[in-house]
């Protein structure tokens, strides 16, 4: 069968912690769905001059079961693994602590009466800034309906929890907190994939802030990441939380759309992120998506 994507794996130089993934889709037969079954193969290709890691999806040959035991390659499993890093994220994240989905080791789905559709995973995630890898269970319930909410999770992965980062934060949190002049930031990471150092921490809490989007919003049918934080505004301190006004650019691979959302929200050591308010704002229909995480 013809390629379905390409996925072009290129390192951010001077990021930490955020790998960039370009999905270039390939010409597609109009009755193709969107989530066809793939099977990811690696190889060598040359791409703008130099030669990069690809990953090549093709459309898997057989049919994967609705229900039953799930090819950890395919999208079913790809999709909801990357709904349960969203959700640790939101409970975990950190300026100084990220949560990636490293592996999916099986899965199984079955139709729940009533409710919608569950997932049963078994999962290796990262905290991609110390390279600490985990093992996993978890469930994700897709709920069904005419406006179904958003997935319901079940996870818990308590080594990254006892990642000890209270120094760093602390010391982020009384920098900006005793700030005469408020941060002001824009484009994280720029056009040419860089981030000062400075600022690195403020694009890891667009990641987070973000990821509470990329939950509620997922479905079955999406995949959603992060591409670039377009703007950062600090607000005047709240009940002693920093406060933030955020615009996130994220990439939804599946449709190929890059969506605005506008995020409110408050960061302390103490409190972690709370999102006050998310407002997705008049879609871009780019030509290029920028880098992705």
């Amino acid at each position: 069968m013809d390629l379905a994507i390409i996925v072009v794996l290129v390192g951010l130089a001077g990021v930490t912690g955020s790998p960039t993934v370009t999905i270039r889709p390939e010409a597609a037969p109009a009755d193709r769905p969107a989530h066809t079954n793939t099977v990811l193969q690696m190889t060598k290709k040359t791409v703008f001059g130099q030669q990069e890691t690809v990953l090549i999806a093709k459309e898997a040959v057989e049919d994967v079961m609705a229900t039953g035991e799930l090819n950890p390659s395919h999208y079913p499993a790809q999709r909801a693994a990357k709904v349960i890093q969203h959700y640790l994220n939101t409970r975990y994240g950190s300026p100084y602590r990220l949560v990636f989905m490293r592996k999916v080791h099986s899965g199984h789905a079955e139709d729940v009466a009533g409710p919608g559709r569950k997932y049963r995973l078994e999962i290796s995630v990262q905290e991609f800034l110390r390279n600490i890898t985990e093992k996993c269970s978890a469930e994700v319930l897709f709920p069904r309906g005419e406006k179904p909410g958003s997935p319901e999770v079940q996870a818990s992965c308590e080594e990254l929890r006892n990642i000890n980062i209270k120094a760093q934060e602390e010391a982020l949190y009384q920098q900006y907190k005793r700030n005469q002049s408020l941060l002001s930031a824009q484009y994280l990471p720029d056009s040419h994939g860089h981030i000062d150092p400075d600022m690195e921490p403020f694009w890891h809490l667009g990641i987070v802030a973000a990821s509470f989007v990329m939950l509620k919003e997922s479905t079955e049918n999406t995949l959603y990441n992060v591409a670039q934080v377009a703007n950062v505004t600090q607000l005047e301190s709240e009940n002693d939380q920093l406060k933030f006004d955020y615009i996130v650019l994220l990439h939804e691979m599946v449709s190929q759309e890059i969506l605005h959302w506008k995020l409110l929200f408050t960061w302390s050591p103490s409190e972690g992120v709370k999102v006050l308010h998310m407002e997705q704002l008049p879609r871009c229909h780019c030509e290029k998506p920028p880098n992705t995480n």
